[in-house]
């Protein structure tokens, strides 16, 4: 998301895999830490929920709806308070975009001027209701009108366009202007989790957007069609890329559990 590597400060929602190898974290670690391993970047005891890095101010994954708004102001607070020039980027999703904690992280962010980028992921659906049904407005990038927050609506399956509009977004935060709110219109083909059959839309639409907004497809044909790439060389590329997954998978296969004198470390127990 065009953010400094190292410096800005990024938390999610659960599903924060992706995340971490857009910033360049070791897939191996990603994959250990999916499967419980002691290489994973939570040391096998986060999971899929609560990976994290120090290193790299990503500060993982949160199960509760919303939550991660909050706790991403946290940081924005922490920059502004330190005068360190660095901006926080809050992630979350269009059913959490309709909750309380959300309004109240909008209000305190923009009240005390913070360098918070917030990026609402709309694919459409939430958990399993469109957001037709459960959004009384459907244009999140204007949710934070009343706060007089500016937003914007990106196309989440161009990576121009989102590189293009997080670029601009961070900038804003960083240069002392206050918060932004990033709305990534984007698709997911599968169900919300491996219970969901995802009979609330129609294969004719999941089909649709497979064959016409795919973003891997399209910058394959925009590097075809720009003579920028050939067919071999994209090939080449995929194979270097199935490596990498193999070689992540093989790692975490053969990576032992953490040992059970673990249990008790990395922890703070409070009276």
């Amino acid at each position: 998301m065009a953010s400094e590597k190292g410096k800005d400060a990024q938390i999610t929602g659960y599903r924060d895999h992706g995340h971490m190898l857009v910033m360049g974290l070791d897939p191996k670690g990603v994959m250990a830490e999916l499967t419980g391993r002691r290489g994973g970047l939570s040391k096998g005891k986060g999971g899929s929920m609560h990976m994290f890095s120090n290193e790299h101010r990503f500060y993982g994954g949160n199960g509760i709806v919303g939550a991660q708004a909050s706790l991403g102001t946290g940081p924005g607070f922490a920059a502004k308070y330190k005068g360190d020039g660095s901006v926080s980027i809050a992630y979350f999703g269009d059913g959490a975009a309709n909750q309380g904690r959300v309004y109240e992280s909008f209000n305190m962010a923009k009240l005390w001027n913070l360098p918070v980028v917030f990026i609402i992921e709309n694919n459409k659906y939430a958990m399993g209701t469109s957001i037709e049904r459960s959004s009384a407005t459907t244009d999140f990038s204007k949710r934070g009108a009343s706060f007089d927050i500016p937003g914007e609506q990106v196309d989440g399956m161009d990576v121009r366009m989102v590189y293009d509009a997080a670029k601009r977004a961070i900038e804003h935060a960083r240069s002392g202007k206050g918060p932004f709110i990033l709305e990534m219109l984007t698709y997911r083909y599968r169900g919300h989790s491996m219970s969901d059959p995802a009979k609330y839309r129609t294969k004719d639409e999941v089909t649709k957007y497979r064959r016409e907004r795919d973003p891997i497809e399209q910058i394959k044909a925009r590097l075809l069609a720009e003579g920028y790439a050939t067919e071999e060389s994209l090939k080449a590329t995929e194979s270097e890329i199935r490596a990498i997954v193999t070689e992540a998978a093989d790692f975490a296969t053969n990576d032992p559990e953490p040992d059970a004198s673990q249990l008790w470390t990395d922890i703070t127990i409070s009276a």
